[in-house]
């Protein structure tokens, strides 16, 4: 996903001459074609998320239109303040990109863990928070953010997710229908939908067919899409990876306690409210938490018999 991103950064800088790309000191070799386009539009803030913030805000004030971008972890919880008092506040258009979010660097410890950005992002007045979950979403969502002129939070993947098909639309806002189907919808977001379609795929040999849809954005949430599926469904079960709390968890749950007629079970499947330890590979800490695909079929066969 960080290569779709890199060529449509580039696409864009290319159609906007006040588009600036600022890093904390990453992304070297990806951002190459960038740099040697717009030498003078990439900005190398070094290892100084706070600094990187303050700089993308400055630019905005001066009509730039900065994207900041830096590991998840690092560009949501350490410059939180700067973010909050520089960037949501003021409403500036700058669009902070974070890389690996979730549990991407899962083996490199809880200091590069991103299992609560989306939550920190969503409480900041103002702020779209948005977490693509293949490169196709990527390339469309991207330009689609910069014309909102406005604070936006975008997740990047890392390398090697594969696309997955739908001929559903992708529009900013709006959630996706990747496997239509009955009983049970899945709910996921960012590269989660990839678990939801292969628990899908194991279920369809049963004669199970659940729905699946990609909540690609998180904030502002498609509600029109949620009402639409309670009433159509009788389970919803939330696939993120992410905190019980601020995810795409907590908004569903938040909008189902005030919506009139939400009467289906609700469900979640994702990592604890906890620090993970012990450093386990992504797909081991997916599995043992339970929100893994095998996870997810066994869920909804529970709950469709």
């Amino acid at each position: 996903m960080r290569r779709a991103f890199s060529e449509i950064l580039t696409q864009c800088a290319g159609e906007d001459d006040r588009l600036a790309f600022i890093t904390g000191d990453l992304g070297f070799q990806v951002f190459t074609e960038f740099q040697k386009n717009y030498p003078e539009r990439f900005i190398n803030a070094g290892v100084a998320e706070a600094q990187m913030i303050n700089t993308a805000a400055g630019m905005a004030l001066e009509g730039w239109h900065p994207i900041a971008y830096s590991i998840a972890s690092f560009a949501t919880a350490r410059p939180f303040e700067q973010i909050r008092y520089c960037v949501a506040y003021p409403k500036l258009p700058v669009v902070l990109v974070g890389a690996g979010r979730g549990y991407t660097y899962s083996t490199s410890g809880v200091s590069h863990h991103a299992g609560d950005d989306l939550g920190l992002m969503s409480i900041l007045p103002g702020m779209t928070v948005v977490a693509p979950g293949d490169p196709n979403e990527m390339r469309h969502l991207f330009p689609q953010v910069l014309k909102l002129r406005t604070p936006v939070y975008f997740t990047v993947g890392r390398f090697g997710e594969p696309v997955y098909d739908s001929d559903e639309p992708i529009v900013l806002g709006k959630a996706r229908l990747v496997r239509k189907g009955s009983g049970v919808a899945i709910l996921s977001v960012a590269e989660m939908v990839h678990d939801a379609i292969k628990a899908r795929e194991n279920l369809e040999a049963q004669g199970l067919t659940p729905s699946v849809y990609q909540f690609h954005t998180i904030k502002p949430l498609d509600t029109t899409t949620l009402a639409h599926l309670a009433k159509s469904h009788q389970a919803l079960i939330v696939v993120e990876e992410h905190v019980p709390s601020g995810g795409l968890w907590s908004a569903v749950c938040q909008w189902a306690a005030t919506a009139p007629d939400s009467k289906c079970q609700l469900v979640r499947l994702g990592p604890p409210d906890a620090f993970i330890l012990g450093n386990p590979k992504r797909e081991e800490l997916r599995s043992r938490y339970g929100f893994d695909s095998v996870s997810i079929a066994k869920r909804c066969q529970e709950l469709m018999s």
